[in-house]
């Protein structure tokens, strides 16, 4: 394992783990998410594979001390390859009674609960629903306890620099770093390094911050510690060689986009609204200037989506983003790039809803509205990203569908994908085939609906080309010369036009693969983005017990790959877990009339991998 010899001072052996989660859990104002990516980068480091899952509360700034306002940062990590963020935890850092509160259910038996028994005050506890307190009573005897006023030795630690004692306990989570450093063999140099840059113009604070994560690695090393509670190795794991860094599901969605427009020969206008959580696509955008992106912050969803439209209409690509309560503001304007057939992608990072929902937790229940959600018969593509970076991928993708075919691509991702981070190997430019846009300039029996005789994509100009000028708008258009037209049989055909390329599409992307076992059998499993992780391992798990299980995940779900029919045919079963309460059990019954079951949750956490195996159990018994 790569881990510097002065890092780990004790000579007691350490135990080996194939894998360990942690989750460090404190009021939003604890730093919580800065802690796990710290922690996230010094496991990168040390050559694990691993998989985060960031959970913020929905409210901007609950109140201090109370289960509304707990942040929380999971990492699974390990010598074999991470698929999911985990599912019962093996240690939980509590850094307060609510966030012992929140999380304690999720740790597994017998793991290891690490509490601030400084913060649990009378105050903190009421504020936390305790009528007593949990580190004193045996509600919490089925855990290995470790107690320790990290309040306390956090002050003392950085007393030296002259810190007010509230300033003192904002170091606290640096304090807990450090002892998880200590715990799993970490290297503490990078985040001492990242200290020192991030607050090179507050020395004292970059010291108070580096004095603490010294102090609890310290801790770890010189205290004596329960018996039940032990230092770990977690070896590197075999992954495959190359350039990796650690993305998130925003960072490869924006890149990819910026790839895309780069492979089409256009320049891109980002044009969104915030929202959470897709907000982040357009914070990522915004320094990527020097790529032909302009970014547009527009007063509304609907402003931002007409005005990428008129960045298409003008000869760039236009790409818009919003959640599930933004894209359905933004469902006219969608019907307004369908009729005049113009390249559109808009991004949806799925939320929890209806209406406001659960802004910051995650569900999969946009897919009827992306697949039917217009007026009319209003096809368009819909794809959906598996994982933080299959997002780059799917969103290269979705600009080449998008300018080919003349249509608007929705691309589906979800908070949890949004957040959440994984390593990824840094792909070679040079090995995606360029597909640039083409424009028309002949004005020979030019009308602006003359379309590609394969692919059935309309003509795109650029506005004020010679002898090309025409209009477009909402109003149906004469198929023979792009005029506003009132004929029943004129309207008939462009729906039916317009309906057929989209289908045909299905020509033109790849056959639908089984991601694991055989193409037929008892049982397949398929799905539709983020559920990836805990089906590929649930049914990896099952497979090596010699169950006949495949695995089938979709990228395309319209138009569906042209093989998906018969495929799903050659099981017994089908068993489809989603985040909501069984949208692609509607469409796989409707398009093949194949008995597919739902396994729905909509709680606004993932699946967990035991769920999905309990749930298969239960199929291949029946």
């Amino acid at each position: 394992m790569a881990v510097a010899a002065e890092e780990i001072q004790d000579d007691i052996p350490r135990p080996v783990l194939e894998s360990a989660v942690i989750r460090f859990a404190g009021d939003s104002g604890d730093g919580m998410q800065l802690t796990g990516s710290q922690f996230t980068l010094a496991t990168a480091l040390a050559g694990n594979d691993l998989a985060t899952f960031p959970d913020f509360p929905a409210e901007i700034r609950a109140p201090v001390g109370t289960t509304f306002g707990v942040s929380a940062f999971q990492i699974n990590f390990g010598a074999r390859g991470i698929r999911t963020s985990g599912d019962a935890l093996d240690v939980l850092v509590a850094m307060n009674p609510a966030a012992l509160k929140s999380n304690s259910n999720d740790v597994r038996p017998g793991g290891l609960i690490i509490a601030d028994a400084g913060s649990f005050t009378k105050r903190n506890l009421e504020k936390a629903g305790y009528k007593a307190n949990p580190l004193e009573d045996d509600s919490l005897e089925k855990y290995k306890m470790l107690e320790v006023d990290m309040s306390r030795l956090t002050v003392e630690a950085v007393k030296e620099y002259g810190l007010s004692t509230k300033e003192s306990l904002r170091c606290k989570n640096m304090w807990a770093l450090g002892l998880i450093y200590w715990m799993y063999g970490r290297k503490r140099q990078p985040s001492i390094d990242w200290l020192g840059e991030k607050f090179k113009k507050l020395p004292n604070i970059a010291n108070a911050n580096i004095a603490a994560i010294n102090a609890g690695h310290a801790f770890g090393e010189t205290a004596e510690m329960p018996a039940e509670v032990s230092a770990y190795t977690v070896p590197a794991a075999d992954i495959q060689p190359g350039l990796y860094r650690t993305v998130t599901g925003a960072e490869a969605v924006a890149w990819g986009l910026v790839a895309g427009s780069q492979l089409a020969d256009l320049e891109m206008v980002f044009c969104s609204y915030p929202i959470t959580p897709a907000s982040s696509v357009l914070h990522v955008l915004a320094n990527m200037k020097q790529f032909d992106v302009e970014t547009f912050q527009a007063e509304d969803e609907i402003s931002a989506a007409c005005a990428a439209i008129g960045v298409s209409y003008g000869g760039s690509l236009g790409v818009t983003s919003s959640s599930g309560p933004g894209v359905a503001l933004k469902t006219e304007a969608l019907g307004l790039a369908i009729s005049i057939e113009l390249p559109l992608i808009v991004v949806n990072s799925q939320r929890a809803g209806p209406s406001t929902g659960l802004p910051t937790k995650t569900e999969q229940s946009d897919l009827y509205q992306a697949v039917y959600g217009r007026n009319a018969d209003s096809p368009l593509v819909v794809l959906a990203a598996r994982s933080p970076g299959d997002c780059f991928e799917v969103a290269i993708e979705s600009a080449r569908l998008a300018t080919k075919y003349m249509t608007p691509v929705i691309l589906l991702t979800d908070g949890y994908i949004a957040n959440a981070s994984e390593p990824w190997v840094i792909p070679d430019f040079d090995d995606y085939e360029p597909f640039p846009a083409s424009f028309r300039n002949d004005p020979e029996g030019f009308h602006p609906y003359i379309r590609d005789p394969e692919t059935l994509g309309r003509v795109w100009v650029k506005p004020g080309t010679p002898g090309l000028e025409h209009r477009v708008g909402g109003i149906e258009k004469s198929y023979d010369s792009g005029h506003i037209s009132y004929d029943p049989e004129n309207h008939q055909k462009m729906t039916d036009t317009r309906a057929a390329k989209i289908a045909g599409i299905a020509n033109d992307i790849p056959l639908q693969d089984v991601d694991q076992g055989n193409e037929s059998g008892r049982v397949a499993v398929v799905g539709w983005g983020s559920t990836y992780g805990p089906i590929s391992r649930a049914v990896s798990d099952l497979r090596a017990e010699g169950e006949d299980v495949s695995h089938i995940h979709l990228r395309y779900i319209n138009p569906l790959p042209r093989n998906l029919g018969d495929l799903l045919k050659n099981f017994d079963k089908v068993l489809v877990p989603e985040m909501n309460t069984g949208q692609l059990v509607t469409v796989l019954r409707a398009e093949y009339l194949v008995p597919a079951e739902g396994l729905n949750k909509v709680n606004g956490q993932p699946f967990k991998i035991a769920e999905i195996e309990n749930a298969i159990r239960a199929r291949l018994e029946s």
